[in-house]
């Protein structure tokens, strides 16, 4: 299987949501979404330890632009459609051309939790990387704790594999166990 490439323009939408490949001008919009959200955060994700400054944003965005253009890691940015509001990420990353497949990685603000946006914006993404990428495979990981993450691919009908034992550390330390689910052909 070739590689296909993903254009760097990238931009999805559903009924609510515009969803798209980062863009350098994104960092203030980022940073009040992480600040908005940093108590939920810093519970799953081990980059949430502080409130960025505006300048760690602008790094963050324009790596995530690198790393899209250069096809070695594919962030998206969610927004509600005709706004500037950024209310979450997602994206599509390890993706293997050999089989293909792809893990799709979300977090979204707190504010906007709760009304089924995460799954309005996974469905989108798994659309895509099936019909336009023909992607074999697409996969979620996450902490067995966190329930509303779950609660995601189980709406969407996305298979639960298993469960790794003590696969990984919670941010404080502790072992956890890491639920995989995945939708293939």
């Amino acid at each position: 299987m070739m590689n296909q490439e993903i254009p760097i323009t990238l931009a999805l939408e559903t009924e609510r949501l515009l969803i798209r490949a980062p863009q350098q001008g994104d960092a203030a919009t980022l940073r009040e979404a992480i600040a908005k959200s940093l108590e939920e955060l810093r519970v799953w994700m081990p980059w949430a330890k502080s409130v960025p400054t505006l300048e760690d944003s602008v790094e963050s965005c324009n790596n995530a632009v690198t790393a899209f253009s250069a096809g070695t890691d594919h962030r998206l940015h969610i927004f509600l459609k005709g706004t500037e509001t950024l209310i979450g990420c997602s994206g599509m990353h390890d993706i293997d051309w050999a089989v293909p497949s792809v893990e799709i990685g979300y977090w979204l603000c707190t504010l906007y939790t709760g009304k089924g946006y995460m799954t309005e914006a996974v469905r989108e993404i798994t659309r895509y990387a099936a019909e336009e990428l023909n992607m074999n495979r697409v996969e979620i990981r996450m902490s067995a704790d966190n329930a509303r993450s779950k609660a995601v691919p189980e709406r969407l009908g996305f298979n639960h594999e298993g469960t790794l034992r003590n696969h990984a550390r919670h941010m404080d330390g502790s072992l956890r166990d890491t639920c995989v689910f995945a939708w293939t052909r």
